[in-house]
């Protein structure tokens, strides 16, 4: 569904003729504000297939790469946002008359000019939105050359994911062009106004590193707003030691004499919250054996693993989100048979940091992030829901030698690092008060 105006002034402001609210919603679709906007020859606009098949790619006339870029959202920020239904379906107007000439300014200037929209998920408005609307909103910018993304599904593309700034840096640098970001802005309506239903369009500039004004600051001159951006970011966690407590070593010491003591060690933390680097930084080179259900597919299976690998005098980590007493207890009794030290590693962190590092791993890591962290699926909210609610805290009565907590610490370069920070959602709606 096509997302409403944020407000009734805002329709009201764009009438040129009548300012009535009657008048206001009778006039919202129409194909053209005035005749004098009806275009007099054929546009030039085409749908660009590419391998995202998420992400609709179109062109109007011939758009140039330019180093900067002057991107706007569509609804509520170039035409007034609003409901789709059958006998509206293509129809739009101006958010503001002067929209059209000011595109046709930058444009002038030597602007890119980008429209970057959130769509429908469903097939119908989608559909239409593809057809008509945009043919037909080209058509009435014949003059204004620009290229539009059209997200139509809750993946890496959709504000404020920065997928389509990608996709945009990708087609510019295929022609040698860099963007100079100090010289491209962004404007769009979610802007996490009191009277905005999400701040997606803010954050997606925070995320890109360009400027931000809403259409009013931008095409009316107005003065700024109050804004709150609500949701999670990583700029709110506190810094953390690596270990607490600290006391023992991470991996017990022995002498060159000394055989070191078998043992098996309980990974427990929701998903995404590092276990499997960590294991891959810190207990492979030890030589401790990897048990994972996503491997093995199993709860059996990585029970059966464990008892092997012990019983042939390896050490070994079970990699699994191990949330409560009665999953712990499987491998806690193969170990207590076999007079086997257990130890237990809890993986501190709360589920927004769990599912803002799954869309990170999943959508936003650098194309050059080492293979020891690769790229992996998004796993669904409900692995992150579902260990929310059967989580049970561990302690040394289940039999547990020794209890250590692993606070989240970012291991990554710089690019990773600022990739990592960004706002990082899949879907923005603003919970009003």
């Amino acid at each position: 569904m096509l997302r409403a105006s944020s407000s009734r002034k805002r329709v009201a402001d764009c009438q040129t003729d009548d300012t009535s609210e009657k008048k206001a919603k009778r006039e919202l679709h129409p194909l053209f504000s005035k005749e004098s906007d009806k275009p007099s020859k054929p546009t030039v606009f085409k749908w660009i297939k590419g391998p995202n098949k998420t992400l609709l790619h179109g062109t109007n006339l011939n758009p140039k790469c330019s180093t900067k870029v002057a991107a706007f959202d569509l609804d509520g920020t170039i035409i007034l946002g609003s409901f789709w239904s059958k006998e509206t379906e293509g129809q739009w107007k101006w958010w503001n008359p002067a929209v059209p000439s000011r595109l046709k300014a930058l444009h002038d200037d030597g602007y890119s000019v980008v429209i970057v929209s959130n769509q429908a998920l469903n097939p119908a408005p989608m559909k239409a939105w593809e057809d008509k609307k945009i043919p037909s909103i080209a058509a009435a910018l014949q003059d204004v050359p620009f290229r539009i993304f059209g997200a139509k599904a809750k993946d890496q593309f959709r504000k404020p994911m920065p997928g389509m700034w990608y996709e945009l840096e990708n087609i510019f640098g295929k022609d040698g062009i860099e963007i100079d970001k100090s010289a491209s802005f962004c404007v769009g309506d979610a802007a996490g106004r009191e009277k905005d239903f999400a701040s997606s369009d803010r954050k997606w500039a925070d995320n890109v590193g360009i400027r931000f004004s809403t259409p009013e600051e931008y095409f009316l001159g107005e003065v700024g707003q109050k804004y709150t951006l609500q949701g999670f970011n990583v700029s709110s966690m506190k810094k953390l030691p690596l270990y607490t407590p600290t006391n023992i070593p991470l991996i017990p010491t022995c002498s060159e004499s000394t055989k070191p003591q078998t043992e098996l060690i309980l990974f427990v933390g929701y998903p995404c919250l590092g276990k499997s680097s960590f294991y891959r930084r810190h207990l492979e080179p030890a030589g401790y054996k990897h048990i994972n259900q996503d491997t093995l597919r199993t709860r059996d299976k990585c029970v059966r693993e464990v008892e092997r690998a012990l019983l042939a005098g390896e050490s070994c980590v079970v990699d699994n989100t191990n949330r409560n007493v009665q999953t712990r207890k499987y491998y806690l009794d193969v170990a207590q048979k076999l007079g086997i030290q257990v130890r237990c590693f809890i993986f501190a962190g709360n589920a927004d940091l769990a599912w803002h590092n799954n869309l990170y791993r999943a959508y936003n890591m650098p194309p050059s992030a080492p293979r020891i962290d690769p790229r992996r699926d998004l796993l669904p909210y409900s692995a992150i829901a579902g260990f929310t609610k059967d989580y049970e805290a561990p302690t040394t009565s289940e039999g547990f030698s020794e209890i250590k907590t692993v606070n989240w610490v970012f291991e990554g370069d710089a690019e990773a690092k600022r990739r990592w920070s960004m706002w990082l959602q899949l879907d923005d709606k603003i919970k009003k008060k």
